[in-house]
């Protein structure tokens, strides 16, 4: 089957995303929740990278309610959601577009975040977004992401290659964004990071298949 458009593949399921999330996908609850935890005290500006309708924003905003809160995320149908989500957070700024090809600005969130988003990159493009996302960070900031992890090499390898395949199979170009999963272990996850110039990196919760980890610049 052909891979579908990113864009296309969630606003398609928008109905059932939440409830998928929440009860099927493993770890997702308790991964929320250590986002929120994860947080500085003293956060107030945060960027959401992938926000879809804000499901790990619940948590967050529970313990900060007067966040000032940039969320991107390729669906605006998503961020409809979020919006309604939230109907009296007023700081709250949702943008639909391709986080990956957009500046991130100078230092000055208290924290980025993502929640099931990234495993969809290969290692190249994560690698630019790490570094912008270090560019965004103030020098006391986090950078908090939770997301589908691969166990090992080998299956980080396997998934690769079968994405590759389909793309191949299916003529998609490189630049086009579709539904593909090609997550990477932890410790590759780790290696970019440190890369990117983040000094510290710190897996902070594991359940299933999703793992949760803090960066510091």
């Amino acid at each position: 089957m052909k891979p579908e458009n990113m864009k296309e593949f969630f606003e398609a399921r928008l109905d059932i995303y939440e409830e998928h999330m929440l009860n099927e996908v493993e770890g997702c609850r308790g991964g929320y929740a250590a986002m929120a935890a994860a947080l500085p005290d003293k956060a107030r500006f945060i960027l959401d990278l992938g926000a879809g309708t804000g499901l790990e924003l619940v948590p967050i905003l529970e313990r900060f309610p007067d966040l000032v809160v940039n969320a991107i995320d390729f669906s605006g149908k998503m961020l409809a959601r979020l919006r309604e989500r939230f109907p009296n957070k007023h700081n709250l700024c949702a943008v639909a577009g391709d986080y990956t090809k957009v500046g991130l600005g100078i230092p000055y969130y208290d924290a980025v975040i993502t929640f099931q988003s990234l495993h969809h990159l290969v290692p190249e493009e994560r690698l630019a977004l790490y570094e912008k996302i270090h560019g965004a960070l103030k020098k006391d900031g986090v950078y908090v992401e939770g997301d589908y992890t691969a166990c090992n090499d080998a299956e980080e390898e396997a998934m690769r290659k079968a994405a590759e395949s389909a793309r191949r199979e299916y003529d998609i170009p490189d630049s086009e964004a579709v539904h593909l999963d090609i997550p990477l272990t932890a410790a590759h996850t780790e290696k970019l990071l440190l890369a990117a110039g983040f000094s510290e990196v710190k897996v902070i919760y594991t359940e299933g298949a999703t793992t949760v980890l803090v960066a510091t610049p």
